[in-house]
């Protein structure tokens, strides 16, 4: 029997990749008004995009350690190894709900294990290393080979974006007012990454096009010895394919790279960064 790997919503994987190695991801909670959503099952993204344009507030809640109780308390009752890869616990509460229903889970159920690793990271770089692992997992590696692999990944993967309307991000407690109210004036765009699970600014350009440019620019500096040719890029993106296929062409004409994910930022990451968004992540180095 393979693995399991277990992620939240917060991954942004597309579906078909979910089913394909059969990954179990728990939703993280969207509120609107007074309302309850399951990320990625019954609110669309567009939905909260188009909302938040209307001028529409959505906040996010953690999976509570009930939820993640129920999901292992199955995988032990199966006899089935596994292991929660889950979102930065510097931005979100959800990986210490895992702690908390593990714990509990292996004292009721003897003999049962299951690792809980925070990714340090965030949308489709937290899903590039659910991603890596999940296949791994399907050619049979063991439990132990997957955790030192999944430690690799965290260690190598790159995660770089910018938001459209820093608006948002002052909404979200990212930056100040006065930043917020220059940047729409001057059309500043900020550039950030997760770095050790935090948000983190890069720099600030003006336009949306020095955005790509500065992308670019950016792997060609940070990355080491990565084969970008073979290896998987994954971009994402807030209500933006434009951009996201505009990106994925300038890296397909660089590097001649085949293979790409790109899909949505999911509700719970996009209540916060807004629809614009886009990200980039690969691999720096081999692994």
């Amino acid at each position: 029997m393979n693995v399991r790997i277990i992620c939240d919503s917060a991954c942004d994987l597309p579906k078909d990749i979910i089913d394909e190695f059969n990954i179990t991801v728990l939703p993280i909670i969207v509120l609107k008004g007074d309302k309850e959503y399951k990320d990625q099952f019954d609110i669309d993204p567009k939905e909260v995009y188009e909302g938040m344009r209307e001028g529409e507030i959505f906040k996010t809640s953690q999976i509570p350690p009930t939820s993640f109780e129920t999901v292992f308390e199955e995988m032990a009752k199966d006899k089935q190894e596994c292991i929660y890869i889950g979102f930065s616990s510097q931005l979100s509460s959800t990986y210490q709900s895992a702690l908390l229903a593990k714990r509990t889970i292996e004292d009721k159920v003897r003999g049962f294990s299951v690792e809980v690793i925070d990714s340090k990271a965030a949308s489709g770089g937290y899903g590039l290393i659910v991603y890596e692992v999940a296949k791994e997992a399907a050619r049979g590696t063991s439990k132990d080979e997957l955790v030192k692999l999944t430690h690799k990944y965290i260690n190598s993967v790159d995660q770089i974006f910018s938001v459209d309307n820093i608006e948002y991000l002052y909404r979200g407690g990212r930056v100040s007012r006065s930043s917020a109210i220059l940047g729409g004036i001057l059309n500043i765009k900020p550039i950030l990454e997760v770095n050790n699970g935090k948000l983190v600014p890069i720099e600030k350009v003006r336009g949306r096009a020095k955005v790509f440019k500065r992308m670019m620019e950016l792997i060609e500096e940070r990355r080491v010895d990565s084969d970008l040719e073979n290896s998987t890029i994954v971009i994402t993106h807030g209500d933006y394919e434009e951009g996201a296929l505009k990106l994925k062409g300038l890296i397909e004409q660089k590097y001649g790279t085949k293979n790409f994910i790109i899909s949505s930022v999911g509700a719970a990451i996009g209540a916060h960064s807004g629809p614009g968004t886009i990200t980039l992540f690969y691999l720096k180095t081999k692994i």
